[in-house]
């Protein structure tokens, strides 16, 4: 036998049966798996990993628990050179944490200074969401690619800059919707897209509720190792309450948009990428559970319907247990994640698996000119890759603000009471209330921390 043959029978043999065992250990069906074999193999799809000279600088802004992961999964393609935060027992962690033979990465409570940089060429920014914006335009504006975490903005005004200051300056941005490099999600998406399920009439997403809480103390003391003015940046001026700055800043309007923009932002970015349009037309939403006064201000439920064009109809609900977050379960038996009802049937897909009303639509294979969503493994690896190849990630900063915008739209629905008409092409309200809706894409930034203070 030619020994080259050979080798060759084994080599298929050995991805044929990695590919079977992927697919028992994973839930998904063996024809996906077997493609995304295929895939891999292909070393021009492959991220090329970096050699010893060919390790990007890499600067952390943003040193709590999701910033400090983020960038541990940065780290095994460059160097932390530098961490950055306003609060300097997560500055001396994230330092701790990141320093390597020795060598700890060099430690700033300003970023601005981070920009001057020369050999830092990657930023990786976890702040709080309001303070996106400001860091995404100065990283920017230095010619640093970004790997920012969702959601993009904290207003559909400052998606508009960001977006434009992206493309005007040329660099390479990552939005932190990383379900979109999970094979699951991925998946559930190519069988909506093709049509698998018939025509796709509703997208109803779960997300888990909100923390409701208060009233809190006040006359509460900034401890010393927190800069609050600088935390606050350009959210308003108000009495500190630690509540404001742990992990619990996302329940919040000044700072987030609550379980609207926190889950809600990685399930509204599959939904849209399923549905494979820039945005809705319509908006509605209800508070369920309003807000403890003096306390947290977003309410812990709530519904929202949007309506997109071909007729399709967007639910997002929250979820409620003991707890507000992971994967919990309602009395009608769904959970934290998207389900796809169209004319033939359903999908249910969520980082624990995808399922549907029957097995054939995910266990059949799409044919060979069906339409296929971009591949991405890893995120942060395909951020990376992106780097070097200077072509664009697999959420983009344009997926970014759109997927965040329907965040904006529900909060704004939400807070309004209101049924509003959207023109996703002009990003404005039409019709009805649109001139009092229209001044909620903008808010007014406390001075100094405004557009001026990233460039």
């Amino acid at each position: 036998m030619n020994p080259s043959y050979k080798n060759k029978s084994f080599q298929i043999s050995r991805r044929s049966f990695i590919a079977k065992s992927a697919a028992a250990a994973t839930g998904l069906p063996l024809w996906f798996v077997q493609r995304q074999a295929a895939f891999a193999a292909d070393a021009t799809n492959a991220p090329a990993m970096p050699g010893p000279n060919d390790r990007p600088g890499i600067a952390l802004i943003g040193c709590g628990g999701q910033g400090t992961g983020d960038a541990g999964n940065a780290s095994g393609y460059g160097n932390i050179l530098a961490v950055c935060d306003v609060n300097q027992q997560h500055l001396d962690n994230a330092a701790r944490r990141f320093t390597r033979d020795g060598k700890s990465p060099d430690k700033y409570t300003d970023f601005r200074k981070v920009m001057a940089r020369d050999d830092v060429h990657i930023i990786v920014q976890a702040t709080p969401d309001h303070w996106h914006t400001l860091i995404n335009l100065a990283a920017a504006n230095a010619r640093k690619d970004v790997y920012g975490e969702k959601p993009l903005t904290l207003t559909v005004d400052e998606g508009k800059h960001v977006v434009k200051a992206v493309r005007d300056n040329k660099i390479i941005f990552q939005t932190g919707t990383q379900q979109r490099s999970d094979r699951r999600f991925r998946l559930a998406c190519e069988l909506v897209r093709n049509e698998r399920i018939g025509k796709l009439q509703e997208v109803d997403v779960w997300v888990p509720g909100g923390l409701r809480a208060g009233p809190f103390a006040t006359g509460q003391v900034p401890p010393a190792t927190l800069n609050f003015d600088y935390w606050l940046g350009q959210a308003p001026q108000v009495e500190y309450m630690h509540e404001r700055c742990d992990n619990t800043f996302r329940w919040w309007w000044d700072y987030a948009g609550g379980p609207v923009t926190d889950w809600g932002a990685h399930h509204n970015d599959i939904a849209r990428w399923a549905i494979g349009q820039d945005g809705p037309i319509s908006v509605e939403a209800k508070v369920i559970t309003p807000p403890i006064p003096g306390g947290f201000t977003t309410p812990s439920e709530y519904e929202a319907t949007l309506m997109w064009n071909g007729g399709i109809k967007q639910v997002v609900k929250t979820t409620l247990d003991d707890s507000p977050f992971g994967q919990v379960l309602k009395e009608d038996g769904q959970r934290n994640g998207i389900k796809f009802i169209g004319t033939d049937g359903w999908i249910w897909v969520n980082r624990d698996g995808i399922s549907a009303s029957k097995n054939e639509i995910i266990t059949t294979p799409l044919p060979d000119n069906a339409i296929r969503l971009e591949v991405s493994r890893n995120h942060m690896a395909n951020f990376i890759d992106s780097v070097r190849s200077r072509k664009d990630p697999i959420s983009k900063v344009e997926d970014g603000h759109r997927s965040a915008v329907i965040g904006h739209l529900i909060i704004i629905a939400l807070r309004a009471g209101k049924k509003y008409t959207w023109d996703p092409a002009q990003e404005i309200f039409t019709g009805d209330g649109a001139d009092e809706a229209n001044t909620h894409l903008v808010r007014e930034m406390r001075a100094p921390y405004d557009y001026k203070f990233a460039a």
